[in-house]
């Protein structure tokens, strides 16, 4: 490294007076020599429990050589990390959202105790993805997020499945159209290795949407997690952050605006999750860039979803890779100029210099051309209205329906939605509302694919609707509203709601409204008596009081 380069971990380690340091590193193994060179934080987020991070162990070491290799000295941590699929439908799952949180507060702890000159952060499962990154935007040290990749899909009765198939098979299997043999060996295969949920779920969404934000490499997340190429990205990532400090090249000159707004796109034309409108919104806070929800919603109508992606479409995230990847996303935008495509990427390349490398398998269908885009906009709106003045978020993929009308089936917790979807008490024409799942309500935005999967399951996918304060799992698809705000806790209007309200979804005007005039609205709330906190101690307690609105990201402060 060039002489004339200050590094944060001199102050650590350099002089008669920092011996004590040195001797008790020397304790574990490293030499006057390691401690001399920059020292890179390898933020790992590996655990036992779950497929998606099982395998970043292997990754780390990748990792730590490239780093050596390039004259640097790793030093890897550990975070938390929680499982959305496993947690799903339990109260375990109200832990997911709030690990994000921890995550992020864990990885800057570590890095600014041990005065770190660069982190390399590695993610799988969903809110470790956003998590990396926000601790990388606070620390702003040269910084890579590396995702973990994909689980390849699973096998059963001759085609391929993800974990949103079964899921969707406990529907089937409680309305008598799935048998116990059936389902147990749709159980059996469909998760074959480790790798996060195989569709445009929240996993790969985020991938995808940190790559066209720059702090990732394009093309290297979509990588599936057992592809041997895998090792060399990994390998390669350790490298590239030692450019990224020889170069003094930061997150703060990386995550802007512009690349927030290229970040939006490639979720919109990829039909991603409505997770990334939390997480988006979080990152741009850590940034202190303004963002509202009200601009996912603009960026949606421009751009068309082009990508034919589960659980919507027909595909799985090792398809489009196989198809070109996600750099060939990128081509298509930067084209038909959507994107900002002088924005700066970790690679120290622009996102379009990036996105002229890509190359596309001949006769590939994973990814429309822009001349024939699956739909003209986006595959996520952001509705308003007297249920959500603040809005909410519904995901557009995979369903045609612009207009439904229904009477409410009100829930007050997930568990007892999807027990009276198990037991038939759901009909075709209803809109089901779950509340009290809200951030602070929860605590934690539970999402629904439980109760979601399980309507779809029961062949009522497209005859009828569900509102929520809380989230949806990425592999969620329908006629879905989640993230209403204000939330019920919160004194929201989806509090007031009672069963056989008229509820009206209206796309085309992006409306979300309750057959209700303002007085009987009001004259409701004022009536409501909130129940009392399900938590009183401990983080879901602290993280209750804390929690901002899901319409500003569902931030701590």
């Amino acid at each position: 490294m060039p002489k004339e380069l200050k590094l944060k971990s001199h102050d650590l380690l350099v002089g008669p007076g920092r011996a004590p340091a040195r001797a008790m590193l020397k304790a574990v193994g490293f030499t006057d020599e390691d401690l001399s060179k920059p020292i890179v934080g390898v933020a790992n987020t590996w655990i036992e429990v779950m497929p998606c991070n099982f395998h970043l162990r292997r990754l780390s070491e990748r990792v730590k050589a490239g780093i050596r290799a390039a004259g640097g000295t790793p030093i890897e941590f550990n975070t938390i990390a929680v499982s959305d699929g496993i947690s799903m439908g339990t109260e375990g799952m109200k832990a997911s959202l709030i690990s994000r949180e921890v995550i992020a507060d864990s990885i800057e702890l570590v890095a600014r105790g041990h005065l770190f000159d660069a982190v390399v952060a590695l993610s799988g499962c969903d809110k470790t993805i956003p998590g990396t990154v926000m601790a990388l935007a606070r620390l702003n040290l040269p910084s890579v997020m590396l995702y973990g990749g994909s689980i390849m899909p699973g096998q059963f009765q001759g085609h391929d499945v993800t974990i949103q198939d079964v899921f969707e098979a406990v529907g089937k299997h409680a309305s008598g159209k799935m048998t116990n043999a059936e389902l147990k060996d749709l159980e059996d295969h469909a998760c074959p290795g480790p790798g996060a949920c195989g569709g445009q779920f929240t996993a790969n969404t985020m991938a995808i949407a940190f790559e066209f934000l720059g702090i990732s490499p394009m093309g290297r997340n979509g990588v599936p997690a057992m592809d041997a190429h895998k090792d060399d990205v990994a390998f390669e990532c350790g490298r590239m952050v030692m450019e990224l400090i020889k170069n003094d090249l930061r997150p703060k000159q990386i995550i802007t605006r512009k690349s927030l707004e290229n970040a939006i796109a490639s979720v919109a034309t990829t039909g991603g999750s409505t997770n990334a409108v939390l997480h988006l919104l979080a990152v741009a806070r850590e940034m202190g860039i303004k963002l509202t929800i009200d601009d996912f919603d603009k960026i949606n109508r421009k751009v068309p979803l082009l990508a034919d992606l589960k659980p919507g479409g027909r595909f799985t995230a090792a398809d489009l890779f196989t198809a070109g990847g996600t750099t060939l996303v990128a081509k298509r935008l930067v084209d038909a100029g959507i994107l900002h495509a002088n924005q700066l990427t970790v690679t120290g390349r622009t996102i379009g210099e990036e996105a002229g490398k890509a190359k596309e398998k001949p006769g590939q269908q994973v990814l429309r051309p822009f001349s024939n885009p699956i739909k003209p906009t986006g595959g996520m709106v952001i509705l308003k209205g007297n249920l959500a003045p603040e809005g909410c978020v519904v995901k557009v993929a995979g369903h045609s329906m612009m207009k439904f009308r229904g009477p409410a089936k009100v829930y007050d917790r997930e568990e007892d939605a999807f027990v009276a979807v198990k037991a038939n008490q759901i009909k075709a024409g209803d809109v089901v509302v779950i509340r009290y799942e809200g951030p602070s309500g929860g605590p934690g935005m539970r999402e629904m694919l439980g109760v979601t999967a399980a309507i779809v399951g029961a062949g009522l996918g497209e005859s009828v609707a569900l509102l929520t304060d809380g989230r949806f799992s990425g592999a969620t698809h329908g006629l879905m509203a989640g993230h209403v705000a204000p939330e019920a806790v919160k004194g929201g209007p989806i509090a007031a709601v009672k069963n056989g309200d008229a509820i009206i979804f209206d796309i085309a005007k992006r409306r979300l409204d309750v057959k209700l005039t303002q007085k009987e609205m009001t004259a409701r709330l004022k009536k409501i008596k909130q129940p009392m906190p399900r938590y009183t101690s401990g983080v879901m307690a602290k993280y209750s009081r804390h929690v901002s609105s899901a319409s500003e990201g569902a931030v701590t402060s």
